[in-house]
Protein backbone atom coordinates (compact mmCIF):
# COMPACT_ATOMS: atom_id res chain seq x y z
CA UNK A 1 0.00 0.00 0.00
CA UNK A 2 1.23 3.42 -1.21
CA UNK A 3 1.97 5.94 1.81
CA UNK A 4 -1.30 7.60 0.34
CA UNK A 5 -3.48 5.20 1.01
CA UNK A 6 -1.97 4.07 4.44
CA UNK A 7 -2.41 7.86 5.69
CA UNK A 8 -6.16 7.64 4.23
CA UNK A 9 -6.32 4.50 6.14
CA UNK A 10 -5.41 5.72 9.26
CA UNK A 11 -7.86 9.13 8.99
CA UNK A 12 -10.45 6.94 8.14
CA UNK A 13 -10.09 4.85 11.01
CA UNK A 14 -9.60 8.19 13.25
CA UNK A 15 -12.51 9.51 12.06
CA UNK A 16 -14.61 6.22 12.47
CA UNK A 17 -13.11 5.79 16.62
CA UNK A 18 -14.30 9.41 16.98
CA UNK A 19 -18.07 9.11 15.44
CA UNK A 20 -18.28 6.08 17.47
CA UNK A 21 -17.10 7.55 20.80
CA UNK A 22 -19.04 10.80 19.87
CA UNK A 23 -21.95 8.17 19.78
CA UNK A 24 -21.30 6.54 22.78
CA UNK A 25 -21.08 9.98 24.52
CA UNK A 26 -24.80 11.16 23.24
CA UNK A 27 -26.31 7.88 24.14
CA UNK A 28 -25.23 8.33 27.96
CA UNK A 29 -27.19 9.57 30.57
CA UNK A 30 -26.94 13.31 31.51
CA UNK A 31 -25.32 12.22 34.85
CA UNK A 32 -27.72 13.25 37.55
CA UNK A 33 -27.37 12.23 41.01
CA UNK A 34 -28.44 13.33 44.40
CA UNK A 35 -25.59 15.74 45.55
CA UNK A 36 -27.07 17.06 48.60
CA UNK A 37 -29.70 16.84 51.50
CA UNK A 38 -31.91 19.28 52.79
CA UNK A 39 -32.85 18.06 56.48
CA UNK A 40 -36.40 19.94 57.50
CA UNK A 41 -37.72 17.59 59.84
CA UNK A 42 -40.97 18.90 61.72
CA UNK A 43 -44.36 16.09 62.06
CA UNK A 44 -46.83 15.48 59.28
CA UNK A 45 -46.37 14.75 55.52
CA UNK A 46 -45.76 16.78 52.84
CA UNK A 47 -47.31 17.27 49.08
CA UNK A 48 -46.43 19.50 46.39
CA UNK A 49 -43.51 21.46 45.63
CA UNK A 50 -42.67 24.78 43.84
CA UNK A 51 -39.14 26.40 43.24
CA UNK A 52 -39.26 29.75 42.18
CA UNK A 53 -36.09 30.07 40.07
CA UNK A 54 -35.92 33.95 40.46
CA UNK A 55 -36.22 34.56 44.12
CA UNK A 56 -34.31 31.47 44.60
CA UNK A 57 -37.10 29.85 47.08
CA UNK A 58 -38.19 26.51 47.14
CA UNK A 59 -42.05 25.94 48.49
CA UNK A 60 -42.80 22.74 50.24
CA UNK A 61 -46.50 22.09 51.51
CA UNK A 62 -46.43 20.39 55.40
CA UNK A 63 -50.10 19.53 56.01
CA UNK A 64 -51.01 22.69 58.16
CA UNK A 65 -48.98 25.34 56.92
CA UNK A 66 -45.61 25.69 53.79
CA UNK A 67 -42.25 26.49 54.64
CA UNK A 68 -40.26 27.80 52.52
CA UNK A 69 -36.24 27.67 52.13
CA UNK A 70 -33.37 28.90 50.24
CA UNK A 71 -32.87 27.14 46.75
CA UNK A 72 -29.13 27.07 46.98
CA UNK A 73 -28.63 26.37 50.97
CA UNK A 74 -31.79 24.45 52.33
CA UNK A 75 -32.25 27.12 55.04
CA UNK A 76 -35.92 27.67 56.03
CA UNK A 77 -36.55 31.45 55.09
CA UNK A 78 -40.21 31.64 56.10
CA UNK A 79 -43.20 29.85 56.79
CA UNK A 80 -46.95 30.56 55.65
CA UNK A 81 -49.04 29.61 57.98
CA UNK A 82 -52.50 28.27 58.80
CA UNK A 83 -52.81 26.23 55.11
CA UNK A 84 -55.62 23.23 56.83
CA UNK A 85 -54.53 20.73 54.24
CA UNK A 86 -52.52 21.90 52.40
CA UNK A 87 -51.82 20.57 48.46
CA UNK A 88 -50.20 22.58 45.92
CA UNK A 89 -48.62 26.51 45.70
CA UNK A 90 -48.98 28.48 42.82
CA UNK A 91 -46.54 32.14 42.05
CA UNK A 92 -47.89 34.44 40.20
CA UNK A 93 -44.29 36.81 40.21
CA UNK A 94 -45.70 39.58 38.38
CA UNK A 95 -48.25 40.41 40.32
CA UNK A 96 -46.06 39.58 43.49
CA UNK A 97 -48.47 37.03 44.78
CA UNK A 98 -48.57 33.58 45.51
CA UNK A 99 -51.53 30.77 46.08
CA UNK A 100 -51.84 27.73 48.30
CA UNK A 101 -54.77 24.75 48.07
CA UNK A 102 -56.46 23.93 51.41
CA UNK A 103 -57.66 20.77 50.98
CA UNK A 104 -59.40 20.61 54.14
CA UNK A 105 -61.46 23.78 54.12
CA UNK A 106 -61.70 24.04 50.66
CA UNK A 107 -60.08 27.67 50.45
CA UNK A 108 -56.99 29.63 48.64
CA UNK A 109 -54.44 31.09 50.61
CA UNK A 110 -53.25 34.37 48.72
CA UNK A 111 -49.98 35.65 50.04
CA UNK A 112 -47.44 38.53 49.80
CA UNK A 113 -44.09 36.63 47.83
CA UNK A 114 -41.81 39.41 49.28
CA UNK A 115 -43.19 39.48 52.84
CA UNK A 116 -45.10 35.99 52.53
CA UNK A 117 -47.65 37.34 54.73
CA UNK A 118 -51.31 36.02 54.02
CA UNK A 119 -53.44 38.50 52.75
CA UNK A 120 -57.29 36.89 52.07
CA UNK A 121 -58.56 33.48 51.76
CA UNK A 122 -60.79 32.59 48.77
CA UNK A 123 -63.73 29.72 49.30
CA UNK A 124 -63.54 27.35 46.20
CA UNK A 125 -65.12 24.10 45.17
CA UNK A 126 -64.65 20.88 47.80
CA UNK A 127 -61.01 19.51 48.27
CA UNK A 128 -58.99 21.48 46.31
CA UNK A 129 -55.44 19.57 45.20
CA UNK A 130 -53.57 20.60 42.20
CA UNK A 131 -53.25 24.42 41.85
CA UNK A 132 -51.94 26.72 38.78
CA UNK A 133 -51.40 30.69 37.44
CA UNK A 134 -51.85 30.57 33.97
CA UNK A 135 -49.92 34.02 32.77
CA UNK A 136 -52.21 34.72 29.92
CA UNK A 137 -55.88 35.26 31.95
CA UNK A 138 -54.08 36.17 34.92
CA UNK A 139 -56.07 33.52 36.47
CA UNK A 140 -55.52 31.04 39.36
CA UNK A 141 -57.22 27.61 38.92
CA UNK A 142 -57.74 25.10 41.42
CA UNK A 143 -58.81 21.54 40.75
CA UNK A 144 -61.09 20.56 43.28
CA UNK A 145 -60.99 16.00 43.86
CA UNK A 146 -64.45 15.91 45.66
CA UNK A 147 -66.50 17.88 43.83
CA UNK A 148 -64.72 17.35 40.60
CA UNK A 149 -64.48 20.60 38.87
CA UNK A 150 -61.80 23.30 38.81
CA UNK A 151 -62.56 27.17 40.49
CA UNK A 152 -61.38 30.09 38.21
CA UNK A 153 -59.71 32.74 40.82
CA UNK A 154 -59.14 36.44 39.18
CA UNK A 155 -55.34 36.64 40.35
CA UNK A 156 -55.22 40.29 40.74
CA UNK A 157 -58.28 40.60 42.93
CA UNK A 158 -58.91 37.16 44.43
CA UNK A 159 -62.73 37.15 43.36
CA UNK A 160 -63.73 33.95 42.21
CA UNK A 161 -64.74 34.30 38.52
CA UNK A 162 -66.61 30.59 37.90
CA UNK A 163 -66.99 27.10 38.36
CA UNK A 164 -66.00 24.37 35.27
CA UNK A 165 -67.43 20.65 35.92
CA UNK A 166 -64.71 18.11 34.94
CA UNK A 167 -65.43 14.45 33.71
CA UNK A 168 -63.90 13.02 37.18
CA UNK A 169 -60.81 13.31 39.85
CA UNK A 170 -58.81 15.89 38.63
CA UNK A 171 -54.91 15.93 39.33
CA UNK A 172 -51.90 17.53 38.44
CA UNK A 173 -52.76 20.52 35.77
CA UNK A 174 -50.18 22.67 33.34
CA UNK A 175 -50.46 25.61 31.36
CA UNK A 176 -49.48 26.48 27.77
CA UNK A 177 -48.98 29.81 28.04
CA UNK A 178 -51.50 30.73 25.71
CA UNK A 179 -55.05 30.45 27.31
CA UNK A 180 -55.06 26.89 27.38
CA UNK A 181 -55.02 24.73 30.65
CA UNK A 182 -54.43 21.16 30.84
CA UNK A 183 -55.50 18.63 33.74
CA UNK A 184 -55.56 15.15 34.49
CA UNK A 185 -58.87 13.20 35.16
CA UNK A 186 -57.21 10.35 37.43
CA UNK A 187 -60.09 7.76 37.73
CA UNK A 188 -60.86 7.84 33.68
CA UNK A 189 -57.12 7.82 32.91
CA UNK A 190 -58.50 11.34 30.84
CA UNK A 191 -56.84 14.21 29.78
CA UNK A 192 -58.73 17.19 29.75
CA UNK A 193 -57.97 20.85 27.82
CA UNK A 194 -59.52 24.03 29.48
CA UNK A 195 -60.03 27.25 28.00
CA UNK A 196 -59.17 29.87 30.49
CA UNK A 197 -61.03 32.70 29.25
CA UNK A 198 -64.15 31.12 28.55
CA UNK A 199 -63.83 28.70 31.34
CA UNK A 200 -64.94 26.01 29.41
CA UNK A 201 -64.08 22.64 28.11
CA UNK A 202 -62.43 22.09 24.82
CA UNK A 203 -61.56 18.51 24.10
CA UNK A 204 -61.13 14.98 26.69
CA UNK A 205 -59.18 12.80 25.44
CA UNK A 206 -58.45 9.45 26.47
CA UNK A 207 -54.41 8.77 27.73
CA UNK A 208 -54.90 4.80 26.84
CA UNK A 209 -52.28 2.78 27.84
CA UNK A 210 -51.71 5.70 30.21
CA UNK A 211 -53.41 4.88 33.46
CA UNK A 212 -54.36 6.84 37.03
CA UNK A 213 -52.28 9.69 35.52
CA UNK A 214 -51.01 11.97 38.28
CA UNK A 215 -47.98 14.16 37.37
CA UNK A 216 -48.06 16.60 34.12
CA UNK A 217 -45.60 19.19 32.46
CA UNK A 218 -45.54 20.33 29.40
CA UNK A 219 -42.92 21.57 26.93
CA UNK A 220 -44.97 24.65 25.37
CA UNK A 221 -42.22 25.21 22.58
CA UNK A 222 -43.03 21.77 20.69
CA UNK A 223 -46.52 21.38 22.33
CA UNK A 224 -45.75 18.11 24.32
CA UNK A 225 -47.38 16.92 27.37
CA UNK A 226 -45.94 14.57 29.88
CA UNK A 227 -47.81 12.25 31.75
CA UNK A 228 -46.86 10.43 34.74
CA UNK A 229 -49.07 7.18 34.97
CA UNK A 230 -49.67 4.48 37.60
CA UNK A 231 -48.95 1.68 35.89
CA UNK A 232 -45.06 2.66 35.17
CA UNK A 233 -44.74 4.79 31.93
CA UNK A 234 -44.80 8.46 30.70
CA UNK A 235 -47.53 8.82 28.22
CA UNK A 236 -45.74 11.81 25.93
CA UNK A 237 -49.33 13.61 24.11
CA UNK A 238 -49.81 16.23 21.19
CA UNK A 239 -50.91 18.92 23.09
CA UNK A 240 -53.03 19.83 19.98
CA UNK A 241 -54.74 16.57 18.99
CA UNK A 242 -54.26 14.60 22.02
CA UNK A 243 -52.49 11.45 20.28
CA UNK A 244 -50.22 9.95 22.81
CA UNK A 245 -46.93 9.78 20.63
CA UNK A 246 -44.37 7.56 23.15
CA UNK A 247 -44.89 5.50 26.39
CA UNK A 248 -40.95 5.64 28.00
CA UNK A 249 -41.30 3.29 30.79
CA UNK A 250 -40.69 4.77 34.40
CA UNK A 251 -40.35 3.81 38.25
CA UNK A 252 -43.24 2.86 39.98
CA UNK A 253 -45.14 4.88 42.41
CA UNK A 254 -45.12 8.02 39.63
CA UNK A 255 -46.69 11.53 41.45
CA UNK A 256 -45.08 14.66 39.97
CA UNK A 257 -43.77 15.25 36.69
CA UNK A 258 -41.29 18.45 35.43
CA UNK A 259 -40.04 19.47 31.83
CA UNK A 260 -37.02 21.96 31.61
CA UNK A 261 -37.24 24.17 28.30
CA UNK A 262 -33.08 24.36 27.89
CA UNK A 263 -32.28 20.73 28.17
CA UNK A 264 -34.46 19.31 26.61
CA UNK A 265 -35.13 16.90 29.42
CA UNK A 266 -38.51 15.16 31.29
CA UNK A 267 -38.22 14.03 34.88
CA UNK A 268 -40.32 11.71 36.65
CA UNK A 269 -40.20 10.98 40.65
CA UNK A 270 -41.00 7.64 41.62
CA UNK A 271 -41.72 6.79 45.07
CA UNK A 272 -40.47 3.43 44.63
CA UNK A 273 -36.80 5.67 45.05
CA UNK A 274 -35.56 6.52 41.58
CA UNK A 275 -36.16 9.71 39.71
CA UNK A 276 -36.47 8.76 36.03
CA UNK A 277 -34.56 10.98 33.19
CA UNK A 278 -36.49 11.09 29.47
CA UNK A 279 -34.62 12.58 26.65
CA UNK A 280 -36.34 14.53 24.37
CA UNK A 281 -34.73 13.73 20.83
CA UNK A 282 -37.26 15.28 18.66
CA UNK A 283 -40.63 16.50 18.92
CA UNK A 284 -41.80 12.97 18.10
CA UNK A 285 -38.69 10.76 19.29
CA UNK A 286 -38.58 9.91 23.33
CA UNK A 287 -35.97 7.87 25.39
CA UNK A 288 -35.32 6.78 28.36
CA UNK A 289 -31.83 8.91 29.23
CA UNK A 290 -31.27 7.66 32.69
CA UNK A 291 -32.57 6.23 36.11
CA UNK A 292 -31.52 8.45 39.01
CA UNK A 293 -31.70 6.42 42.56
CA UNK A 294 -32.83 8.64 44.97
CA UNK A 295 -35.04 7.30 48.17
CA UNK A 296 -38.30 5.52 48.91
CA UNK A 297 -41.20 7.79 49.17
CA UNK A 298 -39.81 10.83 46.88
CA UNK A 299 -42.68 11.31 44.85
CA UNK A 300 -42.94 14.66 44.17
CA UNK A 301 -40.42 17.28 42.87
CA UNK A 302 -39.95 20.64 41.51
CA UNK A 303 -37.11 21.93 39.11
CA UNK A 304 -34.96 24.61 39.53
CA UNK A 305 -35.26 26.18 35.89
CA UNK A 306 -31.74 28.05 36.54
CA UNK A 307 -29.57 25.81 37.96
CA UNK A 308 -31.46 22.55 36.57
CA UNK A 309 -31.48 21.09 39.78
CA UNK A 310 -34.22 18.83 40.89
CA UNK A 311 -35.32 18.55 44.32
CA UNK A 312 -37.17 15.72 45.72
CA UNK A 313 -39.11 15.45 49.34
CA UNK A 314 -39.57 11.81 51.32
CA UNK A 315 -38.94 10.76 54.84
CA UNK A 316 -37.89 7.56 56.70
CA UNK A 317 -41.26 5.36 57.23
CA UNK A 318 -42.36 2.79 59.91
CA UNK A 319 -45.79 0.37 59.68
CA UNK A 320 -48.78 1.63 58.97
CA UNK A 321 -51.41 1.54 61.48
CA UNK A 322 -54.10 -0.75 61.90
CA UNK A 323 -56.81 -0.98 58.94
CA UNK A 324 -60.24 0.76 60.24
CA UNK A 325 -64.22 0.68 58.69
CA UNK A 326 -62.88 4.40 57.02
CA UNK A 327 -59.08 3.31 56.31
CA UNK A 328 -59.17 0.16 55.12
CA UNK A 329 -55.58 0.72 53.92
CA UNK A 330 -53.65 3.41 55.59
CA UNK A 331 -50.04 4.66 54.81
CA UNK A 332 -46.95 3.73 56.52
CA UNK A 333 -46.88 6.14 58.73
CA UNK A 334 -44.30 9.04 58.62
CA UNK A 335 -40.98 8.43 61.63
CA UNK A 336 -40.84 11.90 63.48
CA UNK A 337 -38.22 14.37 62.31
CA UNK A 338 -36.97 12.49 59.34
CA UNK A 339 -38.51 14.50 56.27
CA UNK A 340 -35.26 16.02 53.90
CA UNK A 341 -35.58 17.43 50.66
CA UNK A 342 -32.83 15.55 47.93
CA UNK A 343 -31.06 17.95 45.49
CA UNK A 344 -30.70 15.55 42.38
CA UNK A 345 -27.73 17.55 40.11
CA UNK A 346 -25.24 16.61 37.65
Amino acid sequence: MSAKGKIMRHWLSASLALLVAGAALAAAGPGYKVVNTYKIGGDGGWDYLTADAAARRLYISRATHVIVLDLDSGKTVGDIPDTPGVHGIALAPELGRGFTSNGRDSTVSIFDLKTLATSSKVKVGDNPDAILYDPATKRVFTFNGRSQDATAIDATNGTVLGTIKLDGKPEFAASDGKGGVFVNIEDKSELTVIDAGKLAVKATWPLAPCKEPSGLAMDTKNRRLFVGCDNKMMAVVNADTGKVLATPAIGDGVDATAFDDETGLAFASCGEGVLTVVREESPDKFSVAENVPTQQGARTLALDSKTHNVFVVTAKFGPPPAPTADNPHPRRTILPDSIVVLVVAK
